[in-house]
């Protein structure tokens, strides 16, 4: 493919990729890895490539949740501290991998997969308790560590907020890990963690992953550039094509229902980990 239509094509796999990030929290990589493998990407630089436009998606998309106030900023702040360091240290392990980074392409298929699954399954609802708060050194940043949600309007109450520092850590730990090692933010643990094990809403998940997302692609971003995994004229593009995607992807994210968003994600990325799978399995074969 000639390079002008090879950026057209990236600079909208980049939208696309923007739109996902911005409706489900993932990251966007799910789309724009295959895309720009597709485009001659090896399956390392398909990884390292799509990192640096993680970030302006996710600044583009959080920005429209704060104005709506779904960012939970104690579960941000606590998944981000320990994030950022595993994030590093997957990124590092990314060339050691065997498979020539298509058993990379296969794990993502899995954990893709995994997320459609817990995200469209219902939430469990319990009676709400009292709320406890909790004195915490960084301020104003945290919440109680058990919070109460608003009621439904049927008078029953969603379950209650798990937010001790180390739950949130460790998830920390484990969506850095793969947004270095995989190059998809670590939004395809988040959101599945933040509903399961948090209890967040799925719009608080959502948009708290995302601001996750971007803050943990930076150090990864950093590692695989100076490992010269990133192929820049694939990068830019797809940077510029995820900011306006993001805002169109977290709009609809906000005005659809619960039941809907989750039923999205489940069979989005459900049909993005099957043609993952198919297609790097081929590629072994």
């Amino acid at each position: 493919m000639d390079e002008p239509w090879r950026t057209i094509v990236t600079l909208l796999a980049g939208f696309g990729t923007g739109v996902l990030s911005g409706m489900f929290g993932v990251g966007g990589a799910v789309v724009s890895t295959p895309a720009i493998r597709a485009l001659g990407a090896t399956p390392l630089e398909g990884v390292g490539s799509t990192l640096p436009s993680i970030f302006p998606s996710a600044v583009s998309g959080s920005l429209r949740y704060y104005r709506e106030g779904l960012i939970v900023w104690r579960v941000a702040f606590w998944t981000m501290l320990t994030g950022v360091v595993a994030s590093v240290g997957g990124a590092l392990l990314a060339d050691t991998v065997p498979g020539d980074g298509h058993l990379l392409m296969i794990l993502t298929a899995v954990l893709l997969g995994f997320t459609a699954y817990r995200t469209a399954r219902p939430p469990k609802r319990e009676p709400a308790p009292a709320a406890i708060g909790v004195s915490d050194p960084v301020g104003d940043l945290v919440e109680p560590t058990v919070d109460l949600v608003p009621p439904h309007s049927d008078g029953s109450h969603p379950a209650t907020r798990r937010t001790e520092p180390w739950r949130l850590a460790g998830i920390g730990v484990g969506a850095g890990g793969l947004s270095g090692l995989l190059g998809v933010g670590g939004g395809i643990l988040m959101v599945p963690a933040f509903l399961g094990l948090v209890r967040l809403t799925i719009k608080e998940a959502v948009a708290t992953s995302l601001l996750c997302v971007g803050v943990l692609a930076i150090p990864g971003t950093i590692t695989h550039a100076l490992l010269g995994n990133i192929v820049w004229s694939f990068a830019i593009p797809l940077s510029i094509g995820v900011i306006p995607g993001a805002q169109v992807g977290a709009h609809l994210a906000i005005r659809s229902s619960d039941r809907a968003l989750r039923l999205s994600v489940g069979i989005v990325l459900g049909a993005i980990a099957i043609v993952y799978a198919v297609g790097e399995i081929l590629a072994l074969a």
